[in-house]
């Protein structure tokens, strides 16, 4: 067997807590004269459009938001509807906002704690007194730059991918092999990879995406081209397996910062 045919996946079942800290400023930073009444207006706006707001402080020049989103949604899209469906309901010469728009991921943890945890993974599941443990671990030590009109942004994920009924598919070497792959893919489809865990069973990365791209995608051309480097590469171990598919349909996706949510809604409550 030379190639292993593996059906693409097109959806996925999510556990995600998926955290954004935007802001975007009014055209000319012309002061709203009613803008008090923007809060009404956007809280309306996240609710047709299922962004669950978590804190918002209205301003009259600029809007501050903190918002939770579903792993299909893009930032880009997202400041995009925010933006067209206020505009429509303030009595302003138009354009109301300004083009661009400040965009940053925040967490339940800061970044540095995701990125020790993904340092002890051999030590966190038993590997650590082997003498080859069945793990592969990069960092990336020169950071790739994204770069995206109109915008400031920093959107850190971490993602979690379990192979088929958790079977140990993974070892140094072929999680070494695959990470490589995956960071031709990173580069040639506008993303970043800055850490890789590979386990037996399943795999951790923190990945950077621009606003244009939802985690979902993101995700899911990873998942994807995975299975397809396994799935031509290592065709007699997934038989050998028992596998038809190299992943489960579902994954974990979390964002993080340099900052904490908790920390966000505090700073925008005072």
């Amino acid at each position: 067997l030379c190639l292993m045919f593996l059906t693409p996946f097109t959806s996925l079942t999510w556990a995600y807590q998926l955290h954004y800290y935007l802001c975007f400023r009014t055209h000319l930073r012309r002061a709203l004269p009613e803008f008090m009444k923007l809060s009404q207006t956007i809280h309306e706006v996240c609710a047709r459009h299922d962004y669950h707001l978590l804190e918002f402080r209205p301003d009259p020049t600029q809007v501050l938001c903190l918002l939770s989103l579903q792993p299909a949604a893009a930032v880009a899209k997202v400041i995009q509807t925010l933006k067209s469906n206020s505009s429509s309901e303030i009595d302003l010469p138009k354009p109301v906002w300004a083009r661009g728009y400040l965009a940053r991921s925040v967490g339940s943890v800061q970044i540095d704690t995701v990125r020790q945890y993904l340092e002890h993974q051999s030590e966190h599941h038993g590997y650590g007194t082997r003498l080859l443990p069945p793990v592969y671990c990069y960092p990336a030590f020169a950071r790739v730059r994204l770069i995206a009109a109109h915008c400031s942004f920093e959107l850190s994920h971490q993602l979690v991918f379990s192979t088929r009924k958790r079977k140990g598919v993974f070892n140094s070497v072929i999680g070494r092999r695959l990470s490589d792959y995956w960071l031709r893919v990173a580069t040639e489809r506008g993303f970043a990879i800055d850490q890789i865990s590979v386990v037996p069973d399943h795999v951790h990365l923190i990945v950077r995406i621009v606003p244009s791209m939802s985690i979902e995608d993101c995700a899911l051309l990873l998942l994807n081209n995975g299975q397809y480097f396994i799935g031509k590469h290592y065709s007699e171990l997934m038989v050998e397996l028992g596998l038809d598919q190299l992943w489960e349909s579902s994954a974990y996706a979390g964002t993080c910062g340099n900052f904490t949510t908790a920390f966000a809604k505090a700073w925008l409550r005072r």
